[in-house]
């Protein structure tokens, strides 16, 4: 064999390579720093990556809660707070996967960042259920104008605020790095 031993079996019974193992030996046997090296599983299916999106998630509702608050809701008229929140989070999050994606690749802390922030923050403070709960009950309360407008400018101004986030977080990157892209 070529390459550093080390103790033990190495590979798997049936003579390919053990989850997370190289076949190259590992000379290094000092714990790694980012705790998902060498986890083979899906990001989905790893613990660390739940505590990721929960933590997140509850920053982001707790968030939205706040919001939801401090922005009064006249059920016969617009919605203002859930449509605050989603525009706001759309912008949060063009911004933030932008950064990311200009950082490096998607592991280690990026990762992490991604899915605390990302996924389980903007994901837990924007709420599209809500929306389409909102226009329903906009529509069943006789305001279908008002509910049609609602739903409309939350897709349109949604979609535009992920990308000023986007083009936000690349005008930041170039200034601070002196690129051109």
């Amino acid at each position: 064999m070529t390459g550093p031993q080390r103790s033990g079996r190495q590979g798997s019974r049936d003579g390919g390579v053990a989850p997370g193992d190289t076949g190259q030996g590992d000379m290094n046997t000092a714990a790694p720093l980012d705790p998902d090296v060498g986890d083979v599983r899906p990001l989905h299916l790893r613990p660390s990556s739940w505590a990721a999106v929960a933590l997140g998630g509850l920053v982001g509702t707790y968030l939205r809660y706040v919001v939801e608050e401090a922005i009064p809701h006249d059920p016969d008229g617009w919605p203002w707070g859930t449509f605050v929140i989603n525009i706001v989070g759309a912008v949060v999050l063009g911004a933030l996967l932008e950064t990311l994606s200009r950082l490096g690749p998607d592991v280690g802390w990026r990762q992490r960042v991604r899915l605390v922030a990302g996924t389980g923050a903007c994901g837990a403070f924007t709420t599209y259920s809500t929306l389409a709960l909102e226009a329903s009950l906009l529509t069943r309360g006789g305001h279908v104008a008002t509910a049609v407008a609602y739903l409309a400018a939350s897709l349109v101004l949604g979609v535009v605020a992920a990308w000023v986030g986007i083009v936000t977080a690349e005008a930041i990157h170039r200034r601070t790095t002196g690129t051109s892209g």
